[in-house]
């Protein structure tokens, strides 16, 4: 059996909330250097995935096939640059290659590709493919006896996809206790409002009712984050679980926040400058 020796995870808050500090950073830098991509999103998610790599999921960059690693899957692939971020920061390439993002030949494309990029455990971009990646994939490590997790980040928007509800039902079939999934709650998408493109409140009942664990946490806040995990896997209950994490789009940089502007596209010079400061400063 393959062994490794990834280190233990963090439960420093402070040290979690710098982490994220500098991913956001490294998010704008990304995309500003691409001159493309989604910013707004990804900085909106930094501190879930920052959680998850940080202090909840066990994996070695050192030893990326490790069997017992807990997967992430990021299923609003768009918003690539968090998870490139992450992965560079924890090793699992150079970080120098975050400079490449959607260059030419470069294996941090627009969205997530498997077969290029270390770390990335399925290739995603397709709304609601990630989704319904996992639950195959849990569905399998069931099957063995794996005792790892699968750990799921969908977008809101993406659940106006029939894909979504269709794993969902698949997953509560099949009672897939080991897959967690986040719902990044910004209430934005490309067009607006998701509300008014689709609605989907009530959305943690809309779970329940399709037979998973669910309810709402502030996607900002470290503490909420990590009890909703430790819940998830205390009382699945037969079932998998949905943790809707209200969260705002473009987190971190004052005049990105809440501004479905922001949901793709470059800063400019000037508003790099003006975001970096802001991040400076905690």
């Amino acid at each position: 059996m393959t062994t490794s020796t990834a280190s233990p995870p963090s439960t420093n808050l402070g040290l979690l909330r710098d982490k994220a500090r500098s991913i956001r950073r490294e998010i704008l830098l990304m995309v500003h250097a691409g001159q493309s991509g989604h910013p707004g999103g990804s900085l909106g998610a930094a501190d879930l995935v920052t959680a998850l790599y940080y202090s909840v999921m066990r994996h070695d960059p050192r030893n990326p096939d490790w069997p017992e690693r807990d997967r992430f899957i990021l299923s609003k692939g768009h918003c690539s640059p968090v998870i490139y971020a992450v992965l560079a920061d924890c090793g699992y390439f150079p970080h120098r290659d975050l400079a490449s993002f959607r260059r030419p030949g470069s294996h941090l494309q627009g969205h997530p590709c498997s077969a290029k990029t270390p770390g990335i455990e399925a290739s995603t971009g397709t709304l609601g493919l990630g989704l319904s990646t996992a639950c195959g994939m849990a569905l399998g490590a069931a099957l063995r006896g794996d005792q790892h997790h699968y750990y799921v980040l969908c977008g809101d928007g993406e659940q106006q996809e029939g894909q979504i509800w269709e794993a969902a039902m698949f997953a509560h079939k099949y009672k897939l206790t080991n897959l967690i999934a986040f719902t990044d709650r910004n209430r934005l998408q490309t067009d607006g409002d998701t509300e008014d493109v689709m609605p989907l409140d009530p959305l943690p009942e809309k779970w329940r009712a399709f037979g998973w664990n669910s309810w709402e946490i502030d996607g900002h806040d470290y503490r909420q984050i990590l009890d909703a995990v430790a819940q998830a896997k205390r009382e699945p209950c037969g079932r998998p679980t949905m943790i809707v994490a209200n969260t705002t789009k473009g987190k971190g940089v004052s005049f990105m926040e809440d501004a479905a502007s922001w949901h793709s596209g470059p800063p400019s010079d000037a508003d790099l400058s003006r975001a970096l400061k802001e991040l400076s400063h905690g």
